[in-house]
């Protein structure tokens, strides 16, 4: 997203275009990263309109960033980067019971993204005033994380843990039941310690971690339960609904989009007014129809 925010901006500057357009020019940016990266032309397109003022739309963006999106997912795509898709199975009936066991997720993930955003900035802000020093932080933190892979005696909470996101949505896997916070530690002592490689794959990881875990103890589809919780989980630290039922029917198909629609819903609404992104504006209330015009927590 920075990358693609950045060239954006200076293409925008070699045009000498205006400041609205320069603002149009980076989020047609960012959209073209998230499509080429992860895949996914039509939460792309949506992402960069919804992420900067929660409440509203930029639509005199949505032309750059449609085409900014299907162009970078193309030319991604020729340079042999695959568009991910995962089989989560056959999908239940959307029934009442079923709907209920979604909203107690969706509650769930909600609320382990206020955590994850809040242990985030808190310790970014803690460590940053007690040890200055960028290397200090980054040989003491890095040394905690070392420590911790040693004694959970794995590295599936180290990198991006793609392999264990696509296990997750196999009912047999065995996973940890607390794996999610796990990660959780993993990531924030990683961004702390200034081991910066993003926030939203490991997003997706503790999404299907809890979501997956959620399943096995409930009875109720684990894998459809890992797609659901990848999806709110990233909803309730972003604050993007529409992205996120994009970003699920994308990655899992249409067939479960009344779950993936009603999990993003409770998880936006259960996320309060936390965020990843510390420079986003909550324009208008998740509660009432009211201007508010406040940071994200």
């Amino acid at each position: 997203l920075q990358m693609g925010g950045s060239l954006g901006a200076t293409v925008s500057r070699i045009f000498r275009l205006e400041d609205a357009d320069k603002k149009t020019m980076i989020m047609a940016g960012m959209s073209g990263a998230f499509s080429a990266l992860f895949g996914t032309p039509l939460a792309a397109s949506f992402f960069s309109m919804e992420v900067v003022s929660v409440g509203i739309m930029h639509y005199a963006a949505l032309v750059p960033c449609v085409a900014s999106s299907f162009i970078a997912r193309a030319i991604a795509s020729q340079l042999g980067a695959p568009a991910p898709f995962f089989d989560i199975g056959t999908i239940p009936d959307f029934t009442p019971a079923g709907a209920g066991w979604t909203v107690l997720l969706a509650a769930l993930c909600g609320l382990v993204s206020i955590v994850f955003c809040f242990m985030l900035h808190r310790g970014s802000n803690f460590s940053k005033e007690h040890i200055p020093n960028p290397y200090i932080r980054g040989l003491i933190f890095g040394s905690i994380i070392l420590l911790l892979t040693a004694i959970v005696r794995s590295q599936t909470y180290n990198g991006a843990g793609i392999d264990h996101i696509v296990a997750c949505m196999d009912p047999d896997y065995d996973a940890f039941e607390l794996g999610f916070l796990v990660k959780i530690l993993f990531t924030v002592l990683s961004i702390i310690a200034g081991y910066r490689g993003g926030e939203i794959v490991p997003s997706f990881f503790i999404g299907a971690s809890l979501g997956s875990a959620f399943g096995d103890l409930v009875g109720f589809d684990p894998a459809l339960c890992a797609a659901m919780g990848m999806g709110a989980v990233f909803c309730g630290i972003t604050n993007c609904p529409v992205t996120s039922l994009l970003i699920c029917i994308e990655l899992f198909g249409l067939e479960g989009a009344p779950y993936f629609l009603l999990a993003c819903a409770f998880s936006y609404l259960m996320s309060g007014y936390y965020g990843l992104y510390s420079g986003q504006r909550i324009v208008y209330s998740k509660y009432r129809s009211n201007y508010i015009n406040k940071q994200t927590k």
